[in-house]
């Protein structure tokens, strides 16, 4: 694991390495984390830009996320990595009590082709979103969806892809008023 790698400082590359298979559904989580709180508007679009680029490398079928060299190559402070570990060990232990691995169907190579075109979605919802409340349900969406695959949990993905339903449905009404209200205005 990381503790084997040798330095002060780790790489964005040599954390990459040791996630293997599960480095893309914790790409997802993180991207998804920034906007389960009122955020900024240049916050959602960059994490939706960000999330499109990993959801279109799950939907061309890769095996581990590629990540220009630059940002591979950039080092983080190894106690900053420990840190970060021990905090999120105990949340992670509490969702393990009760997610297992269940519908295996996101396992297979044609089902996280499905769930890379789902993600791709889901971020450019997230690119559009309504300012503040708008990005908030497809945030949790996309933790839920990057958890569930972490753990393996189908039916977490299906909570978090319910939620991201009802926040793709809430951005749709958002934009429907905007063009309305436009539209009446100019008697259109």
């Amino acid at each position: 694991m990381l503790a084997s790698q040798e330095g002060d400082r780790l790489t964005v590359g040599d954390i990459v390495a040791v996630l293997r298979d599960r480095a893309f559904a914790l790409l997802v989580v993180l991207l998804g984390l920034p906007n389960c709180l009122p955020m900024p508007p240049p916050i959602p679009l960059i994490c939706g830009l960000l999330l499109m680029l990993v959801a279109a490398q799950i939907a061309a079928g890769m095996s581990a996320p590629w990540l220009p060299r630059m940002l591979l190559e950039r080092s983080i402070a190894r106690s900053d990595v420990e840190r970060a570990v021990k905090r999120a060990v105990p949340l992670l232990r509490r969702l393990e009590r009760w997610s297992r691995p269940r519908m295996s169907v996101f396992e297979s190579a044609l089902g996280m082709r499905g769930m890379g075109l789902i993600l791709l979605t889901l971020a450019m919802a997230l690119i559009v979103a309504a300012p503040v409340v708008g990005q908030i349900p497809l945030g949790l969406a996309v933790c839920l969806v990057g958890l569930g695959l972490v753990e393996r949990d189908g039916v977490v993905v299906l909570v978090g892809l319910g939620i991201g339903a009802l926040g793709v449905a809430l951005n749709a009404g958002f934009v429907y008023a905007i063009v309305a209200g436009i539209m009446s205005l100019f008697h259109l």
